[in-house]
């Protein structure tokens, strides 16, 4: 295991001060079991999702595993569709799961990006690395061979614990949470409402080719699973790069998108497919698809608070 973490180290050392606008290659990948009370009146059934951090050398994104994997198995479907249908023309039937916002840090450059799908267009937030005033302490712990210390701090109206590996370089973690010298392998605040619970470390495995044909997990000994697999927009989730297609937006006007969608799903899905259908060329046939927003989930305890003052 000793030996496991001296590799994981030295893949993150080489590079280290690269841009941000250079795509970035995944190196070593932290799971999670992410879990978030967001109706504070039926505790009993929190949501949960299973994370991934794929830490580069001079980067990293944050987004869900579960999406990912749901990803590379509609593509295999997809492709074995394709190949059994004699005119082309398939239907898939998808079933999505997982959220799909993805957080990038650039610990060089200060900056933090958000890409956040909304129905059929994808947003793009960017921004700063928020500071966080750190307490480490001298508590230490060990998760999956990966020596860690505490440190606590108060961020976005909760109270959080933290525990980092200052073994591994780049100052990144979870979501929105950094500036500790190291990865931050766990966290979670005093009331356990927010938690990205350590579910695992590995090192990254990539197909050499985009279009390489995907295949699921496997493995290369007890404890050591390699994931060979694609995901994000369609191709390989361990290249860290901003989505190239997205809209900019600012966190304000994003919020708006949101809230118009909550408040009338059916009314918000036609005015996008309406715009859609207004700015394609002339004579071009109008987009035909159907799409479903499910009902919304209750969020009286999102995962930024507000300071009491």
């Amino acid at each position: 295991m000793k030996r496991k973490l001296i590799i994981i180290t030295a893949l993150l050392l080489p590079g280290f001060v690269a841009t941000a606008q250079t795509a970035d290659t995944a190196q070593v990948m932290i799971h999670y079991k992410f879990t978030h009370v967001r109706d504070t009146t039926d505790r009993g059934h929190p949501y949960t999702e299973n994370m991934a951090l794929y830490i580069g050398r001079n980067s990293s994104a944050y987004r869900s595993y579960d999406n990912v994997l749901e990803q590379a198995e509609f593509k295999k479907q997809l492709e074995a569709a394709r190949a059994s249908s004699p005119d082309g023309r398939v239907s898939v039937h998808r079933n999505r799961r997982g959220s799909g916002a993805e957080y990038y840090e650039f610990p060089n450059e200060k900056k933090l990006a958000r890409k956040e799908p909304l129905v059929m267009d994808t947003y793009l937030i960017d921004g700063v690395m928020p500071a966080i005033d750190w307490k480490v302490g001298s508590d230490t712990q060990t998760f999956g061979g990966l020596h860690c210390q505490k440190a606590t701090a108060h961020f976005k109206g909760r109270d959080y614990t933290a525990w980092f590996c200052p073994d591994m370089p780049l100052h990144v973690g979870p979501w929105k949470l950094n500036g500790l010298p190291g990865v931050i392998v766990q966290a979670y605040d005093a009331k356990k409402d927010v938690q990205f619970m350590f579910d695992g470390v590995e090192k990254v495995v990539f197909t050499p080719k985009a279009d390489d044909k995907l295949s699921g997990p496997t493995s290369d000994g007890p404890g050591n699973k390699m994931i060979v697999i694609g995901g994000g927009d369609g191709g390989d989730p361990n290249i860290i790069q901003l989505p190239k297609n997205a809209i900019k937006t600012t966190d304000k006007e994003f919020s708006k998108l949101q809230d118009a969608m909550r408040k009338d799903p059916d009314a918000f899905v036609q005015s996008m497919m309406a715009a859609h259908n207004a700015n394609r060329p002339a004579g071009s046939d109008q987009m035909k698809i159907n799409i479903k927003v499910g009902p919304q989930p209750v969020i009286n305890n999102p995962i930024e608070l507000p300071d009491k003052k």
